[in-house]
């Protein structure tokens, strides 16, 4: 056999082998959209029967009252500020330990350990750190608080957001780097305005996981702000929140209130999908005129 025969009977058979393997990713790819298709399809299906103004407009009323079942405002407010409480706290200081690692850890014999650290944290689950945030944050209190549901969502964040800014700051290249210090910028100027900037839209998308990650934690609210049926802001109280309240809703006895759980879950998924795109579209149209 010729040396042409063979090579091209192995061209054919690599052809074969990598349309193979296409074909499995396709199909893969199909059943997984396909199961995330089933799953928004059956939530819509049962849910947006009972997304109504009154779910937006009215707090969650108790069973035989006028009005009854109400609606979920007091949960939606009570989610919106705890997730922005726990933001504020969360990602400056997930960020500063992401460009830590980054850009200051190279030599640094504390890069490792919080490295380690941060792994550990991020897949502790979340009812642990519930029962941690309940020791820590609402017994010396004395009582179920917002600050404390807040305080834990943010220790949920901080490592998300630390290893996937450590990431994306890897990812740009060392000679913007070299170049911005080549015309006198020091370290921090350059990582605050060359290095961070470059890596704008990926630290975003960081963010916004560790945003929807947090946005749909129960666990730790249990535990912490407990929940509240009353519309309220004072976060030295039992605090509400959508996630607890579907969970209450959910495993009630009542039907009205187990169709009003499913558009909780409808609404909530709903928010962090449009919340994301929005914040990618914004990131992406200011990476564009930059």
């Amino acid at each position: 056999m010729s040396l042409t025969a063979i090579s091209k009977r192995k061209n054919t058979k690599a052809r074969i082998i990598s349309g193979f393997m296409y074909s499995l990713c396709v199909i893969f790819t199909g059943f997984i959209l396909s199961l995330l298709l089933w799953v928004v399809g059956y939530l819509i299906k049962i849910g947006w029967q009972s997304v109504t103004v009154a779910f937006f407009t009215q707090v969650q009323i108790p069973y035989g009252a006028e009005g009854y079942p109400g609606g979920m405002l007091n949960g939606l407010l009570g989610t919106l500020v705890l997730v922005g409480m726990a933001a504020v706290v969360g990602i400056p200081i997930g960020m500063l330990a992401g460009i830590f690692l980054s850009e200051y850890g190279a030599n640094s014999k504390l890069s490792s350990p919080v490295r380690f650290v941060a792994d550990v944290l991020a897949g502790v689950p979340s009812i642990v750190v519930g029962i941690l945030g309940y020791e820590l944050l609402v017994v010396p209190i004395g009582n179920y608080n917002g600050w404390a549901g807040a305080l834990t969502l943010a220790f949920i964040m901080v490592p998300i957001v630390a290893r996937t800014t450590e990431e994306m700051l890897r990812l740009v290249p060392h000679s913007y780097r070299e170049a911005s210090i080549a015309l006198g910028a020091t370290k921090a100027r350059t990582i605050l305005r060359v290095v961070v900037p470059s890596a704008a839209g990926s630290l975003i998308t960081g963010v916004m996981l560790a945003l929807a990650r947090v946005a749909g934690e129960t666990a730790p609210l249990l535990f912490t702000a407990l929940g509240s049926r009353l519309l309220t802001v004072n976060p030295n109280q039992p605090f509400p929140s959508l996630t607890k309240q579907i969970y209450d809703y959910a495993t009630g006895p009542y039907e009205a209130q187990k169709r009003m759980a499913w558009a909780g879950i409808l609404v909530l998924i709903s928010l962090i999908f449009v919340f994301n795109l929005s914040v990618r579209l914004i990131a992406r149209s200011k990476h564009g005129t930059a």
